[in-house]
């Protein structure tokens, strides 16, 4: 599909393009306006495009977020990665989408963080988050801290992704659960039961 810009659009996606060239090499286009702290943790991001208003909130000692090549972020994508956040190749994220790997507390069994203490003030809990090769994130989704997603899902729009999601499944809602998974057999999707 051919994009027609506006005289507008067409200058600022311009504008976007030459910057992008300038300090993000290996992307393909990083639309302006783009908050990123924490650059020196970012690796990859091979033919990456994001929307404007991306937010990325990274650790600063260490790599911390990992995007493969040609990956796709709508606007106002806000990833915040303090331990390890991973990105497979050809994933394609919606707008106003939030992927972090970090809690303000604890909420399990093991000290607990206690709802008398200001949320700023907890310890920050980080576990991993992988999303595999392939997979589409809908508008709005909430992808929380020590979850994998699978390679080849999808994930509906304005779902909040709380556990592990196996390949080659379309899951939706809050919290997300299976509904359909690729059968390579019959070649369809077929409902989970």
């Amino acid at each position: 599909m051919n994009n027609i810009y506006s005289l507008s659009e067409f200058i600022k996606t311009t504008y976007s393009l030459v910057i992008t060239k300038l300090f993000f090499r290996q992307a393909r286009l990083v639309r302006r306006p783009i908050y990123l702290r924490g650059r020196s943790s970012l690796s990859g991001g091979k033919g990456l495009t994001t929307g404007r208003f991306c937010r990325f909130d990274l650790e600063k000692c260490k790599k911390t977020l990992f995007i493969g090549e040609n990956c796709e972020m709508g606007d106002m994508t806000h990833i915040v990665a303090h331990e390890k956040v991973t990105i497979g190749n050809h994933v394609l994220i919606a707008s106003k989408c939030f992927i972090s790997d970090t809690s303000h507390g604890n909420y399990g069994a093991d000290e607990p963080s206690a709802p008398d203490t200001i949320p700023n003030q907890r310890k920050l809990v980080t576990a991993p988050v992988s999303i595999g090769d392939r997979v589409w994130i809908g508008e709005n989704v909430v992808i929380l801290s020590g979850v994998t997603i699978g390679a080849g899902c999808i994930i509906g729009a304005n779902s909040v992704v709380t556990r592990d999601i196996p390949e080659n499944t379309i899951a939706v809602g809050s919290p997300a659960k299976p509904i359909k998974c690729w059968s390579c057999i019959e070649k369809k999707w077929v409902r989970v039961v």
